[in-house]
C-alpha cells in the first residue's frame, strides 16, 4: 500500500501554522480550567516575548526560537529552526513567509487571523466541553523554575486527542504542552527552555537569516471560497461533534487543476479534506500516512483522490475520507 500524499510541505507547515485565536481577557480563577486556557491564549497573542523551546514529535527533536511582538495593534513574529534545517516563518501583520532553504523555496500566504504562529496548542469554542473534559490536575515547577498550573483536556470518545498544558502562573504563558493519545502516550510536546517577557525586540530581529537568492517564490492564494452545495461533493457521515467550517478551491503544487479543500472542526481539533484529480506528476495514492503528530488517510473516489489529514487519531481521518461521495450519489 502506498503512503498517501499529504498537502505540500504539510509536515512543518501543519505543525507551525495551527489555528489559534486571541481570546477575550479573562482572569484565571484558581479552580476554573476554562479561564486558565482563555488567559493563556490571550497571553500568547498580546504579549511580547522571545523564547526557545524543544519540539518533540515521532521520535524527533527540533530546537526552535519564537519571537513575538505586539505593539500598537500590529503583530510581528519570527519562528526559526535552530537544529540545522534553517527553516523560518516570518509574519508581518497579514502576510506569512515560510523560508525553506532545504527545498530552496519561499511560501508566501495571506493570513487574516491574529493568533500566534506557535503551534500544537488547543483552540476552544463555546461548545468544546461537549466533547472534552477540562480540569486542573495539579501544580508543578516548570523547566524554567517557575510555578505552573497543569490543565488536562481529555476527549470524551476515541475520535480526538487530548492535551496537558503547563501554564505559567504569573505570565499565563504555556511553558509545556503535551498532545496525548487515548492511552496517555505523548505524541507531540513543546517544552520551553528559555522565555523572556516584556523585552524590547527591534525590527531587525524579524528579518530572516536565510538569504533566498535563487529560491522559488510560491504565493499561496487564500483559495476561492465556495459553499458546500457548490463543491459537487458531500460528506455522508462525520464523527460526533465535527462540523464543516469552510470550503474553498486551491491549487496544489504539481497540479494545474484546482483542488477542493474542506475544513472540519469540533471546536478544538480540525481536519482538512482535499479532493483533487490525479495527474502524471501527482498520481493517486491510497492508504494511511503520518507527518509528525498528524495522521492522513487517502482513497480514490470516482477517479478523484480524497485525502483527510489532521492532528486526530488515524481512525478519525479514515472515517471522514471514506464518507466523501459525489453529490449525485448522496441524493440517491
Amino acid at each position: 500500500m502506498r503512503t498517501p500524499r499529504l498537502a505540500p510541505l504539510a509536515g512543518w507547515w501543519l505543525v507551525w501554522t495551527a489555528f489559534l485565536f486571541a481570546a477575550p481577557a479573562v482572569r484565571a480563577d484558581a479552580d476554573d480550567p476554562r479561564a486558565w486556557l482563555d488567559s493563556m491564549n490571550e497571553a500568547l497573542a498580546s504579549r511580547t516575548y522571545d523564547g526557545e523551546f524543544l519540539h518533540l514529535s515521532n521520535g524527533r527533536v527540533e530546537k526552535m526560537r519564537i519571537l513575538h511582538r505586539a505593539s500598537g495593534g500590529r503583530i510581528s513574529e519570527r519562528l526559526v529552526s535552530l537544529s540545522g534545517s534553517g527553516r523560518e516563518i516570518v509574519r508581518s501583520d497579514g502576510e506569512v513567509q515560510c523560508y525553506l532553504p532545504d527545498q530552496r523555496k519561499v511560501l508566501v500566504e495571506s493570513r487574516e487571523e491574529r493568533g500566534p504562529l506557535l503551534g500544537t496548542l488547543p483552540r476552544f469554542d463555546a461548545n468544546v466541553e461537549q466533547h472534552y473534559r477540562l480540569e486542573i490536575v495539579g501544580r508543578a515547577r516548570s523547566v524554567l523554575g517557575r510555578p505552573a498550573r497543569i490543565v488536562a483536556v481529555t476527549p470524551r470518545d476515541a475520535y480526538r486527542f487530548g492535551y496537558r498544558l503547563w501554564i505559567d502562573e504569573q505570565s499565563r504563558m504555556p511553558v509545556r504542552t503535551d498532545l496525548c493519545d487515548a492511552q496517555g502516550n505523548v505524541l507531540e510536546q513543546v517544552l520551553f527552555t528559555s522565555l523572556n517577557l516584556n523585552v524590547s525586540i527591534p525590527d531587525a530581529a524579524f528579518r530572516p537569516a536565510v538569504r533566498p537568492d535563487g529560491f522559488e517564490w510560491v504565493r499561496q492564494g487564500r483559495g476561492l471560497a465556495t459553499t458546500a452545495e457548490g463543491t459537487g461533493w458531500r460528506l455522508l457521515r462525520l464523527p460526533p461533534g465535527f462540523r464543516l467550517s469552510s470550503t474553498s478551491q486551491q491549487r496544489l503544487s504539481g497540479n494545474d487543476r484546482p483542488a477542493m479543500h474542506m475544513v472540519l472542526s469540533d471546536g478544538l481539533a480540525s481536519v482538512s479534506v482535499f479532493i483533487e484529480t490525479p495527474t502524471a506528476a501527482r498520481p493517486a495514492a491510497t492508504g494511511q500516512g503520518r507527518v509528525g503528530s498528524a495522521f492522513a488517510y487517502s482513497t480514490v473516489v470516482r477517479g478523484h483522490q480524497v485525502t483527510a489529514v489532521g492532528e486526530v487519531p488515524p481512525q478519525t481521518v479514515q472515517f471522514i475520507a471514506s464518507g466523501v461521495v459525489p453529490a449525485e450519489q448522496a441524493r440517491r
